[in-house]
């Protein structure tokens, strides 16, 4: 008997507890999911702790067919599948109901950034609903693969920024070489062992896969920041960083003459330095673009503005003001319209 076998002997235990009660795994990673997001809200320190965990967890993942051989040669010890089934699963469910909160409130919902949560929100129904994952998913190898990938990017998106503090353009290089590089099985799956130059038409399609991941990167939510107030006024007080009354429409008269402010309040991770623009953007065009660097770790948002007083000859129209990280990501949009009307309509 090796010292492992009494532990070995409560894993077989344990996985027939959870074959006879399947729907345990499910209900543990969805109360679990719940209890990370108030976490989230409330103490911002133990949500790493919860990160760092999760991706623990994803390494034993890709390392557990090495693990498990390694155990079988070595100890003789064979851990009982069904039991590494669930793990998979519980991991699946944690990630996912980990992340989903963090897409969720950073989504702009009108956009292609709303296709990508939806997504997300299909991927942890399926991760608690058994059938759906064993007979459905698991089996087609190389659709769990891309599962796999989806997942692991989601939770370096979350991740990275939370551990590391990386600026959102950066985690999102990381995240999706990373999920790019878990999707080669699936990709060489695709491709007919007879082909002449397989392993470059598979190498070919992983470029493929990287670089429509990164050209689409407008369409992900930046997980980790998201616009918690903005607003268009005339006035802005610098020494409380507080806007005057916000406004969604203005004369052209009152735009030149003192100009106008956009204000937001960006909510970002403690101790992450982001640098974020304001697309000023006029009937569709953009017409200016202004840098900002912001702090993380203020429950409020950071406030930051930006005034505009440079207008083109002709301003009357539909106005824009977007948020995008530095990596072209949308955090949120605010928008007014400029008329010849006599005076601004507040809101």
């Amino acid at each position: 008997m090796t010292p492992l076998s009494p532990l070995i002997a409560r894993g077989h235990q344990l996985a027939e507890v959870l074959r006879r009660h399947p729907g345990s795994v499910a209900v543990f990673g969805f109360v679990s999911g719940l209890a990370s997001f108030f976490l989230i809200e409330r103490h911002r320190g133990s949500v790493r702790v919860i990160a760092l965990l999760l991706l623990a967890s994803w390494v034993w993942l890709v390392l557990e067919r090495l693990l498990r051989t390694r155990l079988k040669r070595r100890f003789g010890i064979a851990l009982p599948q069904v039991l590494l089934n669930y793990a998979m699963q519980l991991i699946h469910q944690e990630s996912l109901f980990f992340t989903l909160p963090f897409f969720i409130v950073s989504t702009a919902w009108n956009t292609t950034q709303a296709a990508f949560t939806a997504l997300l929100v299909i991927a942890a129904l399926i991760a608690i609903t058994d059938p759906l994952y064993y007979h459905r998913l698991a089996p087609r190898r190389w659709l769990y693969l891309a599962y796999h990938s989806l997942t692991l990017f989601a939770v370096l998106l979350v991740a990275l920024p939370l551990i590391v503090h990386l600026p959102t353009a950066r985690s999102y290089s990381i995240a999706l070489v990373s999920a790019a590089l878990l999707s080669f099985p699936s990709l060489a799956a695709t491709v007919p062992r007879q082909l002449p130059r397989r392993g470059l038409a598979v190498a070919a399609l992983l470029t493929l896969l990287a670089t429509c991941g990164w050209f689409a990167r407008s369409a992900v939510p930046p997980a980790t920041l998201w616009l918690g107030r903005g607003a268009i006024s005339l006035e802005l007080d610098q020494a409380s960083r507080e806007p005057g009354p916000a406004v969604r429409r203005l004369s052209v008269a009152q735009l030149r003459d003192k100009g106008v402010y956009a204000f937001t309040a960006i909510n970002a991770p403690l101790g992450l330095s982001e640098q974020v623009f304001h697309h000023w953007i006029h009937n569709g065009t953009i017409v200016d673009s202004i840098d900002l660097e912001i702090l993380g770790g203020r429950e409020a948002g950071y406030r930051a503005w930006t005034h505009k007083t440079h207008f083109p000859d002709t301003p009357a129209g539909r106005w824009e003001v977007r948020v995008v990280t530095a990596g072209g990501q949308l955090i949120g949009t605010l928008r007014f319209r400029v008329t010849d009307e006599a005076a601004p309509t507040k809101r």
